[in-house]
């Protein structure tokens, strides 16, 4: 399958035409081409990227695909509706799935996957230092980028292993949808950094003429940043690199292995966002890092579009039709009972023809609907009743409720048209705004039916 070539930068550009179409992410044949081996679904934080990955995979299973996602994080709810009381770094098998295909899910945990490369490639006695070590204890635990890392490093030990034939990818919910691409190259820059080199160098100056030589300046340099930093703290970060100086190599090549494995023709990334401004503004800059990097773009995913069965129905002729229900006088008024334009001129306590009487007393909290909904006009009565003042609020009360939405949808029709205006070489599927959250795999196959569509309901 053909994947889309964005451009590198919106520099320069005019304008964008808010009228842009365009062209429908297929996402059946994505999933259908055995060429596809890893399906990367990223963006910004909240835009429902998990979700999605979900419902690709359940989609990709049912049609004949060996898949499994791997998830970062993903909420207690969205394992149990794959019927999977939780998830762990282990690929499970999700039952329930129709079809010739298998799914398997996992949840990425970071400081496992961690430990595990350390199992890997560190003898036994080397390994059990560098577990114990405090300072690798947090860097593996929360440190800046090490979750994006983590998640490469799965990902290129799954691909690895060979027993998928589709592997679909959730980033983790990074503030920026940059950190994915940008946070391993972070990790290898630390590692590269002259602060670990410098913590390195006793370790690799052979003979006590080289310790000598290092001494002095070691002392120095040491002891001014233990009183910064604590001595205690620094020991620990020494001991640590000394202990991981073998594995920074291999740490490195991994992950340009990893990186070169998402730039590869059997890779998609699939960008999430919602119709928002801030999302599809990381989205675009998403788009051209991709470009840049060279890496292949299937198309953009938009989740939780509007959409409305009344489209026809203007928000602007929504809110005049209930203001002309709201001014109640003017259109309740029987024929014949106006004054003549002279009598009301003269009486100058009597309300004009043109002004509407003084809004009724509102209804008693205590009064059921019913009674006020049977409630009959009195025979010759000329007023308007309680149950006509009800039904006409009420009515005036849905037709702003419709107004509002109709505003929201041609908000996030503008904000998509402005996107899809300065990359139309990018498809684009829209994912319906769902009334709950999805608790099963019957909700994981409606957002996958969304998805093949393309269109969202208007």
């Amino acid at each position: 399958m053909t994947r889309t070539q964005p451009t590198a930068s919106a520099a320069g550009r005019t304008s964008p035409a808010l009228d842009a179409a365009a062209a429908p992410l297929e996402i059946d044949p994505l999933l259908d081409d055995p060429d596809t081996r890893i399906i990367v679904c990223c963006g910004s934080g909240g835009v429902g990227k998990t979700t999605t990955a979900a419902a690709l995979g359940v989609r990709a299973a049912e049609r004949g695909r060996k898949v499994v996602v791997l998830t970062i994080d993903p909420a207690r709810r969205l394992a149990q509706s794959m019927g999977i009381d939780s998830l762990d770094n282990t690929p499970r098998q999700v039952k329930g799935v129709e079809g010739p295909g298998e799914l398997h899910a996992m949840m990425l945990d970071m400081k496992r996957t961690f430990d595990e490369i350390v199992e890997a490639h560190a003898d036994r006695d080397r390994a059990r230092a560098i577990l114990d070590n405090p300072f690798y204890q947090s860097l593996s635990a929360g440190f800046a980028g090490t979750q994006e890392y983590m998640a490469m490093e799965k990902l290129g030990q799954l691909r690895a292993r060979d027993s998928w034939d589709l592997i679909i990818v959730d980033t983790p919910p990074s503030r920026s949808a940059l950190d994915f691409l940008d946070a391993p190259k972070r990790l290898g820059s630390f590692l590269d950094g002259k602060f670990i080199r410098l913590l390195m160098a006793p370790a690799k100056v052979g003979g006590r003429a080289g310790m000598k030589f290092l001494n002095v300046g070691m002392s120095m340099m040491t002891g001014t940043i233990g009183k910064v930093l604590g001595g205690q703290f620094l020991g620990d970060v020494q001991m640590f690199v000394t202990a991981m100086d073998s594995m920074f190599g291999g740490l490195r090549t991994r992950a340009e292995a990893t990186y070169r494995l998402l730039q590869a023709p059997g890779t998609a990334f699939l960008v999430v966002a919602a119709p928002e401004r801030d999302a599809l503004r990381e989205a675009a800059y998403f788009v051209e890092r991709l470009a840049a990097e060279e890496m292949p773009l299937a198309g953009l995913v938009l989740n939780r579009v509007h959409g409305s069965g009344a489209a026809r129905l203007s928000a602007e002729r929504a809110l005049a039709a209930a203001e002309n229900l709201e001014e109640g006088g003017i259109v309740d008024q029987e024929p014949g009972n106006a004054p003549p334009r002279g009598v009301a001129a003269a009486a100058g306590s009597s309300p004009r023809a043109s002004e509407a009487p003084p809004e009724p007393p509102p209804e008693s909290p205590e009064a059921p609907v019913s009674d006020l909904s049977t409630t009959a006009p009195a025979p010759g009565a000329g007023s308007v009743t309680p149950s006509v003042t009800s039904v006409e609020q009420l009515t005036a009360g849905l037709l702003r409720l419709h107004a509002e939405r109709m505003q929201v949808l041609a908000r996030e029709r503008r904000t998509r048209d402005r996107f899809t205006a300065l990359h139309p070489e990018v498809a684009v599927a829209e994912v319906a705004a769902l009334p709950g959250d999805v608790h099963d795999l019957a909700g994981l196959r409606a957002i996958g039916d969304h998805l093949a569509a393309g269109r969202s309901t208007t």
